[in-house]
């Protein structure tokens, strides 16, 4: 295997395309209900040689919720799915540490690790819209509590992947021997949150443990980042503070006793591409042409963590307190309306764009620089691709700018392992 340092692609799935008014465009096929389409776009990107793709997902519905996100299927009976129509991308998908159990979610993901022979990643969140708890019959935690919720419930996830060592299961016909009792490990767990027995009553996976991804960039989220994750995604909007996430990051992965290349940072890639600068302006101006205000401000609000009804649009974001839900979100699109004297109009069309993620207008030669820059600079080890619509914008990122980023020997031409660890250069861990 090439232990030379390449760029990891994850392709952040969303049917009805990233930007709000995506599926508008004539070239898109639309939505997250559209298994056909997921299907498609899975096995474009997995024919590009991605490292994975990833569904993010919701707990709550509403008509004023993002396109993509209004209705969609559960992301790990997806997953389940897309196990069965492709053979070597990754399949990450996010599930809550606050509305779920840690036993129901240990069976799931490893489940998936074995019909998918390896390739099962869990983006750990713990929900942040406090809306949430209406359908769960229960009071939303404050935010540094989710965190603490969080921390027991990813170890008690881990340790019940470890119920059984590999070899556990030796199904001996002329012993009778189906089960070995010396490799079994019960958890017997009792914390402040959950007590949880075990153990799991699935095999270990091919992967030891399916991978953990984790996307908090707040101090709490960034701790239990360090310490668990192999990968993190994040939203960073220019160099400087992409390098000193990327920085503070891998500085407290080392505090934890890791070694920092045990973490790939990938921040989020709205690529808009175009034979020149101004054609790709123009396909995102026309996009945003289509973007009514009052779809975009609620996914502002919900960012912001505030009500913004009675401020002028074409004024400046007011000073607000920081909200308890996207407290990381809110803090860099705050900074952002600063920095670019954005009103609050222009901000809104942002987040309908790109929700707060890196938005990068140009010529495919100019998309890779910008990666090549980010990636060679302490910014990034790779990038969760975000296409406006698809399944066309997909299609112009790996027919134009994958294959530039492969003559510069910076993506891999063929996998050259099988499962999600091998994507990612990271070693399977031992029976603990």
């Amino acid at each position: 295997m090439s232990t030379t340092r390449k760029i990891h692609l994850g392709l952040f799935l969303q049917g009805a395309g990233h930007h709000v008014s995506g599926w508008r465009h004539p070239e898109a096929e639309a939505g997250s209900e559209n298994f056909d389409l997921l299907r498609r776009v899975a096995q474009i990107a997995e024919a590009a040689k991605f490292d994975m793709l990833f569904l993010a997902d919701g707990l709550t519905s509403g008509l004023d919720a993002h396109p993509s996100m209004i209705a969609r299927f559960e992301p790990l009976t997806l997953l389940a799915s897309l196990a069965m129509v492709t053979d070597k991308i990754g399949l990450a998908a996010t599930a809550s540490t606050t509305y779920g159990e840690p036993y129901h979610l240990a069976r799931a993901f490893a489940s998936i690790d074995h019909l998918s022979h390896g390739r099962a990643a869990w983006n750990i969140v713990t929900t942040s819209y406090a809306r949430t708890a209406a359908n769960f019959s229960k009071s939303h935690p404050e935010h540094d509590e989710r965190y603490a919720v969080a921390e027991e419930f990813v170890d008690v996830v881990r340790g019940l992947w470890d119920s059984w060592a590999d070899d556990a299961f030796p199904k001996d016909k002329e012993s009778g021997v189906y089960a070995d009792p010396a490799k079994v490990r019960v958890l017997d767990h009792a914390g402040k949150y959950y007590s949880v027995k075990g153990p799991l009553n699935i095999p270990r996976s091919p992967q030891g443990h399916p991978i953990l991804i984790q996307a908090g960039s707040s101090g709490p989220g960034q701790d239990l980042a360090a310490r668990t994750a192999d990968i993190v995604f994040t939203a960073q909007q220019s160099l400087d503070e992409a390098q000193a996430f990327y920085k503070s990051l891998k500085s407290r992965v080392v505090g934890f006793g890791r070694s920092p290349d045990d973490v790939a940072v990938m921040p989020g890639f709205l690529p808009v591409i175009g034979r020149t600068v101004a054609e790709a302006r123009e396909k995102l101006d026309v996009l945003n042409r289509w973007t009514d205000i009052k779809s975009a401000m609620p996914l502002l609000e919900e960012r912001i963590g505030h009500s913004l009804a009675e401020y002028d649009l074409d004024g400046p974001l007011p000073d607000l307190p920081i909200s308890d839900q996207l407290r990381s979100r809110a803090e860099l699109l705050t900074e952002l309306a600063r920095r670019e004297k954005l009103t609050i109009r222009e901000l809104a069309l942002r987040v309908a764009a790109g929700r707060g993620h890196h938005i990068v207008l140009g010529t495919a030669e100019e998309i890779a620089d910008r990666m090549q820059l980010w990636f060679e600079n302490g910014a990034a080890d790779g990038f969760n691709v975000m296409p406006p619509f698809f399944p066309a914008g997909l299609e112009d990122f790996t027919r134009e700018v994958v294959p530039i980023l492969q003559d510069r020997g910076l993506f891999r031409r063929e996998y050259e392992g099988t499962t999600l660890r091998d994507h990612l250069g990271l070693t399977r861990p031992a029976w603990a």
